[in-house]
């Protein structure tokens, strides 16, 4: 009897794991088809030329859903292109590092210091705990001498944040924390990765948007305009 429930369990993980993995590879090839497909035509109104009201409603919302794909592509490519480089350069000095000192588990620190690389803050706090970790397993001294690399690495990256991302981004430490947190909660790994994507392209939007006050003058409640600016 209690082989039968061991395999009937068995059974049960195999189907939830062949169920969850069928799921993430129709996910992945849907994404392949779409990316292909933006790739040889981003056109959404395929027909424009042959509608009778050349400005109709439809073409004037395919405009503008284009031209917000647009903007969130160049958020994008700004802050993971520019994270994808900061965390190329710590991983090369994270390496280094490994081979001087003959740190155990040398690769895999390196992989996981370029992975954890692609999130701000957050993935510098796990990458450096493990190699402080691994360092107190050789010795103390090895372990004092990783933290010590390890701060001088971190202040590197404030410095190389400021000239790489620069003025692009501009959103607080604090305000990318709780993007972190709550793309965590929403999407996993995948929404830490996209957060300040999403907070660098809501404040692009937003910066368009030009809030004129009327009223004030004249004594009475001022009323807000909101007009997107040209």
């Amino acid at each position: 009897m209690t082989t039968i429930k061991e395999q009937a369990r068995y059974l049960g993980d195999f189907a939830n794991f062949a169920r969850h993995a069928s799921t993430t590879f129709v996910f992945i090839i849907i994404a392949i088809v779409c990316a292909v497909s933006l790739f040889f035509n981003s056109r959404l109104d395929l027909f424009r030329e042959s509608h009778k009201v050349p400005n109709n409603l439809y073409s004037v919302y395919c405009d503008e859903i284009t031209a917000r794909f647009s903007e969130f592509y160049h958020s994008f490519s700004t802050v993971i292109g520019a994270q994808i480089i900061i965390s190329a350069i710590n991983t090369m000095l994270t390496a280094i590092f490994v081979l001087v000192v003959h740190l155990p588990y040398g690769w895999i620190v390196v992989g996981l210091t370029f992975l954890c690389g692609l999130f701000p803050i957050v993935g510098n706090v796990v990458s450096n705990t493990v190699i402080v970790f691994i360092g107190f397993q050789v010795s103390p001294k090895i372990a004092f001498i990783a933290l010590i690399f390890l701060i001088v690495i971190h202040k590197l990256e404030y410095f190389l944040n400021s000239k790489i991302v620069g003025a692009r981004i501009r959103n607080p430490i604090w305000l990318t924390l709780i993007g972190l947190i709550i793309g965590e909660k929403l999407m996993g790994v995948p929404g830490m990765i996209l957060s300040p994507v999403i907070l660098n392209y809501l404040r692009v939007e937003m910066s368009k948007i030009e809030v004129t006050r009327t009223g004030a003058r004249s004594g009475q409640p001022p009323v807000e305009r909101i007009g997107r600016a040209s």
